[in-house]
């Protein structure tokens, strides 16, 4: 018997391909300032080319610093900075421990973030230098990450830091048809998680130390004190910070000093300069110094090496005896706490 029942009817919709599905993929993207890629002039130049080039960071950009930057600084201050590098350079890895630092940093957060899925990924990148942030944010979005979580690895906000790492996210943004929806982490300056984490990290440092320091300096980057004239709320955040770490750990102004350090060129920066500070307690007949730098979240050259050997020889030149370098909370427990609930709160009604 012939079956005579007619074919399913099929709708001209049903033939067209099923629309994408959308990104349900949730990055979240670390970044910090960069490094060069060796420590020989050729690539120190290319990135002090790099960061010095960026307005935020040196904002007078006029015909004179074009010539001192091209005509000095980019000439003689490589060669002098990458032998700063080698002094700190991670030989196993053949990087800097900048980078080594903040790779961790992104795996031990991948780690911890693991139980809330794998479409949450996370990522690391450099504002100058490698790997770049754009390099990176094309990977979370081709991954799938409809949704991207950047947190700075800045503390306080500061124009030449923070706004610069959104400038460049929103640049990559621009060449997108199809842009995720984005979050950036906001300064972290007063939470009360990074605080714990600086004054308990600095009472640990102290209880291993045999001769205790008679004051102990907690060092920032510098900046010109224009910028902060012009509104930058920068010093007013490390101020905070400073009064808050005074208040946990019960220290008055004289036992945990502010101080600014890595100035450049001649205009005036943000004082008390460390380097100053650091030369005057030596004379006045402090023996023994501690400096923290509550600002870095990882320590680089500015903590490595201005920090531990500048500023220590400075320090017993004049009549310093003992000088400790607290190493900056790196990827120890207590740092990722920091990162771990920054992100975690900022992925609120994400997850």
């Amino acid at each position: 018997m012939t079956d005579t029942t007619a074919p399913p009817t099929v709708s001209p919709a049903e033939h067209l391909p099923a629309p994408p599905v959308p990104a349900a993929g949730i990055g979240v993207l670390l970044v910090n300032l960069g490094t060069p890629e060796a420590t020989d002039a050729q690539s120190v130049r290319r990135y002090l080319e790099e960061f010095l080039a960026d307005k935020r960071v040196i904002e007078e950009t006029g015909l004179v610093w074009k010539i001192v930057l091209n005509g000095f600084i980019l000439r003689f201050r490589p060669r002098r900075k990458g032998k700063d590098y080698d002094k700190i350079w991670n030989r196993e890895k053949n990087e800097s421990p900048l980078k080594t630092i903040t790779r961790a940093q992104a795996e031990k957060l991948a780690s911890i973030l693991e139980p809330l899925g794998k479409h949450v990924v996370v990522d690391w990148a450099m504002r100058y230098g490698n790997p770049s942030i754009a390099s990176r944010l094309a990977a979370l979005v081709e991954r799938g990450c409809g949704r991207i979580l950047v947190v700075p690895l800045y503390p306080q906000y500061a124009a030449a830091t923070t706004a610069t790492v959104c400038d460049e996210v929103f640049r990559f943004l621009m060449t997108l048809r199809r842009q995720p929806s984005l979050r950036v982490a906001p300064p972290y300056y007063d939470d009360p998680v990074y605080i714990e984490a600086i004054a308990s990290t600095l009472e640990t440092e102290l209880k291993r130390m045999p001769v205790q320091p008679d004051v102990i300096l907690a060092s920032f980057h510098g900046m010109p004190q224009a910028y902060v004239d012009k509104g930058d709320p920068y010093y007013d955040q490390c101020v905070e910070t400073i009064r808050l770490l005074r208040e946990r750990l019960k220290f008055d102004e004289s036992r945990l000093r502010l101080t600014f350090q890595s100035r450049f060129g001649r205009a005036a920066w943000l004082r008390p300069y460390t380097d100053a500070t650091v030369k005057s307690l030596a004379k006045q007949g402090v023996k023994n110094l501690a400096v923290i730098t509550p600002g870095f979240a990882a320590d680089c050259l500015e903590t490595l090496e201005e920090i531990a050997v500048e500023n220590a020889h400075i320090f017993k030149r004049y009549g310093g005896q003992s000088f400790a370098a607290i190493p900056c909370l790196n990827d120890s427990p207590p740092g990722m706490q920091v990162i771990a609930q920054i992100v975690e709160r900022e992925l609120k009604g994400w997850l």
